[in-house]
């Protein structure tokens, strides 16, 4: 680890509280939320370990994105709107198209939880992105570290939980229509939706409508092939009762991307574009995907003397089509079918014990439907069982512990293709014990000491094991391994938190030991025209890293943040060309400075004066509320430690991003009418290449000597939240 890298964090002191200080509960006032934001940080609730459970009692590092934060945040879809948080990252193929990173592992080593059941979306594809609407998420539960304990194979790097919107209270009907312009790409979006609650029947309904034109930055001007339209839908009906509760959700959601394929004119070194293209059309060019992902799920749960049961049963529809030559005729088409289950018991608390056992996995089943193939058929079946159990030991102490048994089994189909065979006929299965042990020590009101030791378990995917052809989307050749082994990790977590009334701050250390790490390098051999080939591999790896920051707050209304990631992965027994692992995010600050107002008063207020201002003040005419202005300064330092064996990877240089923002409530006759937000990202139209960036590799210019496609410039976003009581 280099002395920089330890310098700086341990200046800034340390944190990811100074991400999570905007957490508030969800029936907690706007208004007053500024003052007790730090004194309920410790008391907030977590779903994603064992139960719930307060943050405080958390053995390993979680990170919550409350729902003003999200509101807040400029971005093109989900993953990149929590993609600033500390040892979270995004790999990107264009604007619409992002995977989550969590501490330098991604892919199906990240599991995403959207209406309660794991998203299945073929996550394997580089282009294959998240396939849930940012609108219907209310907040987010970000665990990092392995969660196979209690998610099963594929949790190894971690769990992004996306919450939907709690239920209303008895007799409540609301709703909200919120809109949003970004300057760069044109992006237009407006969700409408409405939800009540009379006498226990429940229901939340939603519709979305998101599209935008190519974006640019100015070294590539318009990048063809960076547009996309996207709709989405979500029905909720259920009922609530004392027995427990019982929803019923369904959600559709259809993307059409654009693909950006990188090619330059030999002889001015424009991006190439279809006849006609214009960078501000809103309308799909060749080639582009057609992305429709269907989802019903069942949630249920039973409230009983000794605890509750919780079962749910979801099944989803994933059809993903590239449209190459044609727009009518489609090249690729796979066709995913997944069908999960989860069954549960977790008990109330008694003498400090609290339990739970479950049981649960899916069944899943993979077509082709195109012309083109890029992997088999495949039929895959999981099976996973676990016990946990965490014990509190008076006020100061709190342990937890669990193991899981974990089956799969996959099947590829044969295929024959102008009488040569593309695929075999073959089946792989794979078993996995896995478990963690951890403690939590409240050594006093301000200092937390967390210590966690966690084994996660990941069975390789079809595309690994047996993919041969062309995937358009990153540009690349892909061969798969049919002899890969299960990848097994073993990672220590070491956190330190501190809160006070003027400081918040966080050390989480990290060491993390994978067996038969699966990964692809780039081979010489050029098995189609045009394409570079990428075979997958594997070996043993270990990552080092940790994220720090802090958040100053000398008086209540202005905060100053930092926050430091950063991770060193390397492939043991290695040569020097091969020591990293490819695609290891780049160390990463982000500093912001915010100063929070209320309406007519910028001093430091008591909640007891704030309790009495409201109360004395007219409540008459247009007002500002809960107003704050913010700069904020993302720092990417220059990533060098690269896999550059057969040119896999290239260094990146460093680079520094400039944003500032605004927003405020809008209050008419002391009642809320709207909030507005603004932020202007880039503000210096800064011209760069994030390392996850897919693009990176694309043509190089032959007239200025830069290769791939730049990410966005300059873009202003302007957002607009109207809350309707009904």
């Amino acid at each position: 680890m280099k002395t920089r890298f330890i310098i700086l964090p341990l200046l800034c002191i340390c944190t990811t509280l100074a991400a999570q200080d905007h957490i508030r509960h969800d029936h907690a006032d706007d208004s007053t939320d500024v003052f007790f934001r730090h004194l309920q940080l410790n008391e907030l609730t977590v779903t994603g370990v064992t139960g719930d459970t307060k943050l405080k009692h958390a053995t390993t590092p979680v990170s919550i994105v409350s729902p003003q934060v999200l509101r807040a945040t400029a971005s093109t879809n989900i993953i990149d709107a929590i993609a600033h948080q500390p040892g979270v990252s995004q790999l990107t193929t264009g604007g619409s198209i992002s995977k989550p990173i969590i501490r330098g592992l991604g892919y199906n080593r990240v599991v995403v939880m959207s209406e309660g059941v794991r998203q299945e979306g073929q996550q394997w594809g580089d282009e294959h992105g998240v396939e849930v609407d940012g609108s219907s998420v209310n907040s987010v539960e970000i665990l990092k570290g392995p969660a196979s304990l209690m998610y099963g194979s594929d949790a190894m790097a971690g769990v992004v939980i996306l919450h939907a919107q709690p239920t209303l209270a008895e007799g409540e009907m609301r709703a909200h229509v919120s809109s949003e312009y970004q300057t760069n790409n044109g992006l237009f979006h407006y969700s409408l939706q409405m939800a009540g609650n009379q006498k226990g029947f429940v229901w939340d309904a939603r519709y979305s409508d998101k599209m935008a034109h190519a974006y640019k930055n100015k070294y590539d001007g318009y990048v063809p092939g960076s547009q996309f339209r996207e709709r989405t839908g979500r029905l909720m009906l259920g009922l609530n009762k004392a027995w427990g509760h019982s929803r019923l959700t369904w959600t559709a959601y259809h993307l059409t991307p654009s693909i950006i394929e990188g090619e330059r004119d030999p002889e001015t070194g424009e991006l190439e574009h279809e006849e006609g293209w214009k960078g501000c059309q809103y309308s799909k060019s060749l080639p582009f995907q057609q992305v429709k992902h269907y989802k019903l799920v069942w949630d249920n749960s039973l409230n009983l003397s000794s605890g509750y049961l919780k079962a749910i049963i979801g099944y989803q529809q994933n059809r993903r089509q590239e449209f190459e030559e044609s727009a009518d005729e489609y090249e690729l088409f796979f066709k995913l079918h997944t069908l999960t289950y989860d069954l549960r018991y977790i008990t109330n608390e008694w003498n400090g014990w609290k339990l739970s056992t479950g049981i649960g996995g899916m069944y899943q089943k993979s077509g082709n439907e195109g012309e083109e193939y890029l992997i088999p058929d495949y039929r895959l079946f999981d099976f996973g069982i676990y016990a946990t159990a965490t014990k509190s030991l008076g006020d100061r102490w709190t342990l937890n512990g669990g193991v899981r048994y974990d089956h799969r089994r996959l099947h590829g189909y044969a295929l024959e293709e102008d009488g040569e065979q593309r695929f075999v006929d073959f089946t792989r299965h794979f078993n996995g014990v896995t478990g963690s042990i951890g403690a939590v020590c409240n050594i006093n009101e301000h200092f937390n000491l967390r210590l966690n030791l966690a084994r996660g378990f990941r069975t390789p995917n079809m595309s690994e094991l047996a993919s041969n052809g062309v995937h358009e989307g990153s540009l690349r050749y892909e061969i798969g391994n049919q002899d890969l082994k299960a990848e097994y990790s073993l990672q220590a977590d070491l956190g330190v938190d501190f809160t006070s009334r003027y400081v918040s701050a966080q050390l989480a250390l990290f060491a993390n030991r994978i067996n038969n790490y699966i990964f692809t390098h780039r081979v010489a051999e050029e098995m189609e025209e045009g394409y570079l080939t990428y075979v997958y591999t594997q070996g043993d790896a270990r990552l080092l890293g940790f994220e720090a920051g802090v958040d100053f707050h000398p008086v209540h209304s202005v905060h100053f943040s930092n926050t430091f990631s950063y991770v060193d992965a390397q492939l043991l027994d290695a040569t020097p060309d091969t020591k990293y692992l490819p695609f290891t995010p780049a160390p990463k600050w982000t500093s912001e400075l915010k100063w929070e107002l209320f309406h007519h008063t910028h001093s430091t207020v008591s909640p007891h004066a704030m309790h009495e201002y409201r109360h004395t003040h007219p409540k008459s005419g247009v007002a500002l509320n809960n107003l704050y202005i913010a700069a904020g300064l993302d720092c990417y330092l220059k990533q060098t430690n690269i896999y550059s064996a057969d040119d896999t990877e290239t260094p990146t240089p460093g680079y520094a991003l400039l944003s500032l923002s605004a927003g405020t409530d809008i209050q008419v006759n002391g009642k809320k009418i709207a909030e507005f937000y603004i932020t202007a990202d880039n503000l210096l139209n800064k011209a760069y290449q994030n390392h996850l960036s897919r693009l990176k590799y694309a043509d190089e210019n032959v007239i200025t000597g830069r290769r791939g496609v730049y990410n966005m410039g300059r873009n202003i976003t302007f957002k607009v939240v109207v809350p309707i009581t009904i």
